[in-house]
């Protein structure tokens, strides 16, 4: 079963329906709403957004003998930071749901 997705558009649009709200005006706020999360996890802050989730940003350490899965070829991996999601409590009992 292929999934559709929901892209920022369509966002604007469902929001625009349900609060009559100028679309450029949700444009923006959605888009500030994320400088916002960047900033934060440059800031290496995490990010809550209760009811929904958790953001922040992981170290991962680096390795000297990794594989590069289309060649096969022995590449060195640095030490990296990587944005993990956790899910809330609200969207956590979502997903379960939907997966019954």
């Amino acid at each position: 079963m292929e999934r559709s997705k929901l892209t920022k558009a369509e966002i604007i649009e469902n929001i625009h329906e349900k609060l009559d709200v100028n679309r450029t005006d949700i444009h923006k706020v959605l888009d500030e709403l994320f400088e916002q999360l960047k900033d934060g996890l440059q800031e290496d802050r995490v990010v809550e957004l209760r009811g929904f989730g958790t953001f922040e940003i992981r170290a991962r350490k680096g390795r000297k003998r990794a594989r590069n899965p289309r060649t096969g070829e022995i590449v060195p991996v640095n030490p990296h930071g990587v944005a993990v999601f956790r899910p809330g409590k609200e969207l956590k009992q979502l997903a379960w749901l939907l997966r019954k």
